[in-house]
């Protein structure tokens, strides 16, 4: 880690003290910073604290065409409650073309789910990087979703340069649950991401980038 991102780290050691000052210094940084989302439970904090600061900030949604009904609906409620300027990437098959050859989505322990999850996730992310250049990657990645995401730092760097920026890793589900209570947002509990199946599973994409 270079000297500048061990001091911001270091400066941001508590970020769930001050999420909104990391967004405020990250898009300083940068002139083409987006914001990733899948519309998970508690995504609309992340969505609403960078909207706030930079309103027309794209979203951009990988939309793996797996989702479930209420995420769907929870999607389009908090795209028009925070006019969000979304930008999806969807895969190059649509899902009723992949399974009319392939058959339905490949269990965890199927050898097929690495290229399943390449396919559907992880080609679409790489085509945004390709297409939108991004200088600033803000993400909801939270410490306590996984093992892997407990020792990541707010603010990092991937092989490209781009800046990636994690307001919300210290933050507990409950401090999240206040949030969109203190806010009005709507919030989403019938989630499924079929490239991870398990909640503490990671599919690849941010131990990638």
């Amino acid at each position: 880690m270079s000297s500048e991102l061990e001091a911001i780290n270091n400066e941001f050691a508590n970020s769930a003290k001050n999420p909104q000052g990391l967004i405020e210094w990250a898009l300083a940084q940068g002139a083409r910073p987006i914001c990733t989302t899948n519309f998970r439970p508690f995504e609309a904090v992340i969505l609403h604290m960078v909207s706030q600061v930079r309103p027309d900030i794209p979203i951009v949604w990988m939309d793996s065409g797996y989702n479930t009904e209420a995420t769907y609906q929870f999607a389009d409620a908090v795209i028009k409650q925070l006019n969000l300027n979304i930008v999806s990437f969807v895969p190059q098959r649509t899902r009723a073309h992949r399974e009319a050859l392939e058959g339905a989505m490949p269990g965890i322990d199927d050898p097929r789910h690495a290229a399943f999850t390449q396919e559907v996730k992880i080609e679409p992310f790489e085509r945004a990087l390709r297409q939108m250049q991004p200088d600033v990657w803000f993400t909801a990645l939270r410490a306590e979703d996984t093992p892997e995401r407990a020792k990541m730092q707010p603010v990092s760097r991937n092989s490209d340069g781009l800046l990636k920026v994690a307001p919300l890793l210290q933050w507990s589900a409950k401090e999240m649950y206040q949030y969109l209570q203190a806010h009005h947002l709507p919030n989403n509990f019938d989630y499924f991401d079929p490239t991870k199946v398990e909640d503490k599973r990671e599919c690849g994409l941010h131990l990638q980038h």
